[in-house]
């Protein structure tokens, strides 16, 4: 029995995910640092999550207002291998790992979607109230699912993707260890403008 490196995985995952998929070929899947984080294992919540590393525009700070002051939000910059990463992309264990297979790609697809057209460290940003997902998160998911679809087709073949088969007890029964890399939310920097 070997050990699974999760972040490993969904790291090679990416890669072969973004060379295929044409509307994700923008992004660079060097430049994002994929993590977990522990989730709570009851149904509900947050599956995944991303962190932009830039304001609009790729930003690396913005003047704000708090009340009557004047602030500098600045984001933190983290490296990873000698290059700055844009996007710090979390997957939240076990949850994640209780998923059926589609829906477990679905929500990978899901986050890298939320990367900016331009890969600047923002996010791709909908009309509306609710720029993060558009007009219906019901919507977005049903893209998500129409991309998932045509990436498993374009697949020659899918034992690359053993490691999304099952749950959490069928991961462990099959591997001596699993491991991943957790790494603390980025936190934005604030000081007087």
């Amino acid at each position: 029995m070997n050990t699974l490196n999760l972040t490993g995985e969904l790291e090679r995952l990416i890669r072969d995910i973004t060379a295929r998929t044409p509307e994700l070929e923008h992004i660079a899947p060097e430049r994002l640092l994929l993590c977990v984080s522990s989730g709570r294992p009851t149904a509900g919540g947050s599956l995944a999550k991303i962190h932009p590393l830039r304001f609009a525009g790729g930003e690396k700070s913005l003047k704000s207002r708090r009340g009557r002051r004047s602030v500098l939000c600045t984001m933190p910059t983290i490296m990873h291998q000698g290059e700055e990463m844009l996007y710090v992309v979390y997957f939240l264990v076990p949850r994640f790992l209780e998923l059926p297979f589609r829906e477990k790609l679905i929500t990978i697809f899901h986050e890298l979607y939320h990367i900016s057209p331009a890969c600047d460290g923002d996010i791709r940003r909908f009309p509306g109230r609710n720029y993060a997902h558009g007009s219906s998160t019901k919507s977005y998911n049903a893209l998500m699912g129409k991309l998932v679809d045509a990436y498993l087709e374009r697949l020659p073949e899918r034992s690359a993707l053993a490691f999304l088969e099952g749950n959490l007890a069928e991961l462990r029964s099959r591997h001596r260890a699993i491991v991943a890399r957790r790494l603390q939310a980025p936190r934005i920097c604030i000081s007087p403008a």
